[in-house]
């Protein structure tokens, strides 16, 4: 980012009338009332992260906001010094240092900054967020805590983007900046439609689950890697799934499972042999597959495929699936997938 204005060069009688200017230019236009006498002191810098306007402010109090209709974006402000307190629909949220404060440019509000603050600022044009309104206003006007949920990917994320030390090619911006939209979307399903997380962390468990079987095949399916694809942090991923009974990693080698169980099943001349059936669903380790496998259906993975095609299987495999969610142990060091905290 580019440095817009800083006070320290600036005549002491002229501060405010171009810290003023500089605002009432800024991509959403604000006016400025300071608190206090003392003489302002105040730095902007500003710039774009690929399509994404973005700044950065360190000043003294002051209150900020619009009276009239804005562009149509969304701005996320992640505060990283001081206090603020956002009004705006009748509405108010109070933050601190390390939250995150969310509103909507198009219509009036206003931030009041009680003392010495230091914030960033994205603007997300209304356009490319895939949210509706009634999900927007879940999320609008409300203190996100930098430190649980998606609020402790999104600020400190926002925080190492917009370092002023920091540029990016353009290609790298457009990644970047899809993946802060990507994010903010991920903020608007946690805390779900009616304003609170349940909805939006069943939402959220769906896509996870529905993640995990389209790769199922990939060796590297990890929780790691869920919560990498999903924008969420491992702890927060667990944290999910907590009332789920069952592990990420339990469900990743139970889903395993079922589907070596079903194309095992079906026999045939051209049936492929166990150890491809295992390698093709993500299994590396034939030992391990076949003992997992033999703790789940309470058959070898070849006394399965016999009795299967024999059409004999034993009548317990029709509870396989209930017995596999209660007695797939966590995988553990050195296994396909690593134990879930």
């Amino acid at each position: 980012m580019d440095l817009v204005l800083s006070t320290d060069t600036v005549p002491v009688g002229d501060r405010l009338d171009r810290w003023r200017a500089a605002l009432a230019t800024a991509p959403t236009p604000m006016a400025v009332t300071p608190r206090g006498s003392a003489p302002f002191t105040g730095r902007i810098t500003g710039g774009r992260l690929g399509h994404l306007p973005v700044c950065s402010l360190q000043a003294d109090a002051q209150r900020v906001g619009r009276s009239g209709p804005g562009d149509p974006c969304v701005a996320v402000l992640v505060l990283t010094a001081g206090t603020a307190t956002l009004v705006q629909d009748g509405r108010s949220a109070v933050a601190g240092a390390g939250d995150l404060l969310v509103y909507d440019t198009a219509r009036p509000y206003t931030l009041d900054f009680p003392e010495r603050f230091a914030c960033h600022i994205v603007h997300l044009p209304r356009r490319g967020l895939d949210v509706s309104d009634k999900e927007l206003r879940a999320v609008t006007v409300t203190a996100v805590s930098g430190t649980d949920g998606i609020g402790a990917v999104l600020g400190p994320f926002l925080t190492r983007l917009l370092d002023p030390a920091d540029s990016y090619g353009p290609a790298v911006a457009a990644r970047l900046a899809a993946g802060v939209e990507d994010l903010f979307g991920t903020l608007v399903a946690e805390r779900g439609p009616s304003g609170g997380a349940d909805s939006g962390r069943g939402e959220l468990v769906l896509r996870i689950r529905d993640h995990i079987d389209r790769h199922l095949e990939d060796p590297g399916l990890t929780p790691e890697s869920v919560a990498t694809a999903l924008h969420i942090s491992v702890r927060y991923l667990h944290r999910l799934f907590e009332d789920e009974g069952i592990t990420v990693a339990r469900l990743v080698q139970r889903r395993r499972l079922e589907e070596c169980a079903r194309e095992l099943a079906r026999g045939g001349r051209a049936a492929p042999a166990v150890a491809a059936v295992a390698h093709r669903w993500g299994f590396v380790n034939p030992a391990h597959f076949s003992r997992a496998f033999r703790r789940a259906y309470g058959h070898s993975p070849r006394e399965w495929r016999q009795l299967s095609t024999a059409g004999r299987t034993p009548g317990e495999a029709r509870g396989a699936a209930a017995r596999i969610a209660a007695t797939t142990p966590a995988a553990g060091p050195g296994r396909d997938t690593p134990r879930a905290a």
